[in-house]
């Protein structure tokens, strides 16, 4: 019993997990990916096949043309050449048991002409097979001898009856073999494909159909002609569908890259908004009270005795403590305005390191800074200060016993330029490193975690970026990417003092 509930417990355990993947966040660029890919192949695949059959038809429809065109040709040029000058055609004359039908025509004559008639139409280049029906679908001449004599019901062969009926100038279709279609008997087997024509003879009146030439070819130049187009289409084809897609996924993947850019400032934006409307409350409620607290331990330390007095002195340093928090919080999530200034990097550096010379003497953290002459950059005075006092404090606090401590400044294309601060303090390891950015992650004990977070607002706010790695027990490099501001100049700064 104990083991059903344990499986069914873990059944249900590997639907949830399955519906939590089906019902994931929404992927557009895979979803695009696949849908763009089904629809711009289902549509490659159906132009290429319109587009095929369209030039076979074309092909093969003005091939049979030019056949039954130039068969009527020979046919009146025959008749011309052997005398018979009557209303007469010869679809009239063509059938040998008619010969007594027409008594106005020369016996003679009308033989020579359906001869010299039947002798071109044995001699068409690239035939397989030549067949001529009489009006009772009976095939009264042919190419193969075998065939002279049989009757074809218009049930074995659709194409011969339609064609009788409807009276067109030439039908054609192309085929392959149907060795159960009896007039099928080719002289010989075609290599890709044969193209079947009936080209009608009428009567004098071109009123009715009295007989019918049936032509097997292979026109090997069209075939090839043909099969040339088939792989020019399919490829062309391919190829457009292919650029299509690769365009398209180009522009969605920035448009999803952008969407998902934008739909994280959006919740960083809301959250700085949610957690500053909160914060501001309950800094502002602690403010009143903190003060209260350490001017009552103030006084307090006055008159308590020396034991006493330590502790007054930790109540103090702890309410220091908290209200460092409370303006640091309060700091990091005020809206910041775009006003951009020219700053000099050289100069805010050297502030911070005489603002921090007591506690890097204190610390024994030697200092490596070698300033140079270098163009202002874009950002805000008093936010650059702030940037860089929480860099200097980050890395003093990383090097309690001592250490190196450099900052250098270089520039880069593109009007850039970069600040890189490295200490040898205890470094971080890379879970660490991936999450040192998001607000209020710290790795100090007490830290608030809103520093590096904050400073990398600032940069980003003046198009400007910060880059972090860390290993563990060897130090910290920060890596600050200005923009440099247009037409800065300004003379050679010498720095002295030694800290960060």
């Amino acid at each position: 019993m104990l083991m059903l509930k344990q499986q069914q417990s873990a059944d249900h355990g590997a639907q949830a997990l399955e519906q939590k993947v089906w019902r994931g966040p929404f992927n557009l660029l895979r979803w695009f990916s696949l849908a763009s890919f089904l629809i711009i192949g289902a549509v490659a695949v159906g132009l290429g096949y319109v587009s095929t059959r369209f030039v076979v038809i074309e092909s093969v429809e003005r091939d049979a043309l030019l056949t039954a065109q130039f068969i009527q040709a020979i046919a009146e040029a025959e008749l011309r050449h052997a005398g018979i000058t009557s209303h007469r055609t010869m679809g009239e004359l063509i059938d040998p048991r008619q010969d007594d039908a027409y008594p106005d025509v020369d016996l003679a004559a009308r033989t020579s002409a359906r001869n010299e008639f039947l002798d071109h139409i044995e001699q068409l280049p690239d035939s397989l097979l030549a067949s001529v029906y009489a009006l009772d679908r009976t095939i009264i001449w042919s190419t193969n001898p075998a065939l002279v004599g049989v009757k074809i019901d218009d049930d074995d062969d659709d194409d011969l009856g339609d064609s009788f009926n409807l009276k067109v100038p030439v039908s054609s279709s192309y085929h392959r073999i149907d060795d159960e279609r009896p007039e099928q008997k080719l002289l010989r087997e075609p290599r890709y494909l044969f193209i079947e024509n009936y080209i009608p003879l009428f009567d004098a009146d071109h009123s009715k159909v009295v007989a019918m030439v049936e032509i097997y070819k292979e026109p090997m130049d069209l075939v090839e002609r043909i099969r040339r187009g088939f792989t020019l289409i399919w490829v062309a084809t391919l190829f457009g569908g292919l650029l299509i897609y690769l365009g398209l996924f180009w522009i969605v993947r920035r448009a999803a890259r952008l969407l998902q850019s934008q739909q994280m400032q959006l919740v960083a934006n809301e959250t700085f908004v949610a957690l500053g409307e909160m914060s501001s409350a309950v800094a502002h409620s602690l403010r009143n009270p903190l003060a209260t607290i350490r001017s009552s331990a103030e006084l307090a330390q006055e008159v308590a005795n020396p034991p006493a007095q330590k502790n007054i002195g930790d109540i103090i340093s702890q309410v220091d403590r908290m209200s460092r928090w409370v303006r640091e919080l309060l700091v990091s999530l005020r809206p910041m305005n775009d006003d951009q200034e020219a700053v000099d990097l050289v100069l805010a550096i050297d502030d911070t390191v005489n603002a921090f010379d007591a506690q890097i003497k204190r610390a024994g953290v030697q200092l490596q800074f070698n300033p140079q002459t270098h163009p202002p950059v874009i950002s805000q005075q008093v936010l650059l200060t702030q940037i860089l006092n929480s860099l200097f404090a980050n890395a003093l606090e990383a090097m309690p016993k001592g250490g190196v401590l450099t900052i250098e400044v270089l520039p880069l294309p593109n009007d850039r330029l970069q600040m890189v601060l490295t200490d040898t303090g205890k470094g971080m390891n890379k879970q660490q490193e991936r999450m040192v950015f998001k607000p209020f992650f710290t790795t100090k004990q007490g830290g608030l975690g809103v520093g590096l977070a904050l400073v990398k607002r600032i940069m980003e706010r003046f198009e400007g970026s910060v880059d972090l790695t860390s290993q563990e027990q060897e130090g910290t490099r920060v890596s600050l990417n200005f923009r440099v501001a247009a037409g800065g100049e300004y003379g050679a700064q010498h720095i002295a003092g030694r800290g960060r």
